[in-house]
């Protein structure tokens, strides 16, 4: 059933609950051991069974997370990190050297700006930010030394949509790898790697996880990497998780797992309450602008329709009043809870300026003050719409 081969026939939800998911051949367990060890028993010096000897080099239980999750991905790799940000960083080392630049979003999610800006400037490293809505305006900020353009689509908190193949192409015809950022989306709304992008970050805490009770972060790549100059990528990818050890542990793993089989399911559910939320706050005359791919009169509709199945369950809205209503809003819901990430069965409300992009106050991608962002979850669409329409009436 997991064979490669076999895998490639079969649908999405298939996928998800039986790539890297055998029933054990010992005690027909149909659920993966959770093998929360440190070490291996080897069978002699070097003697290694099915390749473990420490866990921070592989685990069994991670190994059925990456097996999974590049599965989903339509990649041949996958690898499993303590955190979004943790693959990310391991991406940004196998990529950049001292001198190279690379291109980020003009609206990027803020710890990946804070990774760039802060840590990755003080290798060597330059880089340029670009509207990901545009691709020509990407090709403009890419120089000689670009190595990497970075993009999230949809992108956090404003929901910019990036043409993958588009920016694909621009990116590999200056000899630079497109790594795609698709938590917004999910592997099951979007597939980056057959759209031309090179590699697929995730922070799997969010939709993948999708309970709010696990960190995650994963890494795919396909065998096809655009850049001959990178053939090996994956390999050095591996290296990284290996070498920096920010590898996600067994019980994590084996969390992300569980969530992974739901995914679809979760997604559907998600998108169709967003659809009813966005219906809501566009007839309301408090609510000045509704970030929302799913919307006709959304810069980049047409994109989303043409590379998404469907719209996703993130909604960004700025209301009457800027900041101080805003907050007031963020404060004033019941169903809604008041907090950081996203992508739970449970919904949430945030005020970007002041929360996950506080890092991004004072720069070119700062965020406006009266934005709104939710994280819609899977609850009675009425009840949120209730719970929405108290909190703005509330604050008026």
């Amino acid at each position: 059933m997991t064979h490669e081969n076999e895998l490639e026939s079969l649908g999405f939800t298939t996928r998800a609950i039986h790539a890297g998911q055998e029933p054990d051949p010992r005690t027909g367990a149909v659920v993966p051991a959770i093998y929360q060890t440190s070490t291996y028993k080897q069978d002699g010096v070097g003697g290694l069974r099915e390749g473990y000897e420490y866990s921070r080099s592989a685990n069994p239980t991670r190994t059925a997370l990456e097996e999974c999750i590049a599965a989903l991905e339509g990649g041949t790799h996958g690898y499993a990190f303590a955190s979004g940000l943790a693959g990310s960083d391991a991406v940004l080392r196998a990529v950049l050297r001292p001198g190279d630049h690379m291109v980020i979003p003009t609206d990027a999610y803020g710890g990946t700006f804070r990774l760039v800006d802060k840590v990755t400037q003080h290798w060597g490293v330059d880089y340029s930010t670009a509207p990901i809505a545009d691709p020509q305006a990407v090709a403009a900020a890419m120089t000689d030394k670009t190595k990497l353009v970075w993009v999230e689509t949809p992108t956090n908190p404003l929901l910019g949509i990036a043409d993958i193949t588009a920016i694909a192409a621009v990116a590999h015809e200056r000899g630079a790898l497109l790594v795609v950022d698709n938590t917004f989306a999910s592997s099951y709304l979007q597939q980056p790697l057959a759209l031309g992008a090179d590699i697929v970050v995730h922070s799997t805490t969010k939709y993948a996880g999708g309970h709010s009770d696990v960190v995650g972060g994963a890494v795919v790549v396909g065998d096809n990497v655009a850049v001959e100059e990178y053939a090996e990528v994956a390999a050095m990818i591996r290296f990284n998780q290996n070498a920096l050890g920010a590898i996600a542990g067994p019980f994590d793993a084996w969390l992300t797992l569980r969530g992974l089989k739901t995914l679809s399911v979760r997604m559907e559910r998600h998108c169709d309450n967003a659809e009813k939320v966005v219906e809501f706050l566009s007839a309301r005359d408090d609510v000045t602008k509704i970030y929302y791919p799913g919307l006709a009169e959304h810069p980049g509709h047409e994109v989303a329709a043409k590379q998404m199945k469907r719209f996703g369950g993130m909604v960004s809205f700025e209301v009457a009043g800027g900041m101080e209503r805003a907050l007031e809003v963020c404060d004033a819901t019941k169903i809604f809870t008041l907090g950081e990430s996203l992508g739970g069965v449970e919904s949430l409300i945030e005020h970007p300026g002041k929360m996950t992009h506080a890092s991004v106050a004072g720069t070119a991608l700062e965020v406006p003050p009266a934005l709104i962002r939710l994280s819609v979850g899977i609850e009675d669409a009425d009840d949120l719409v209730a719970d929405l329409r108290q909190a703005l009436d509330s604050t008026r």
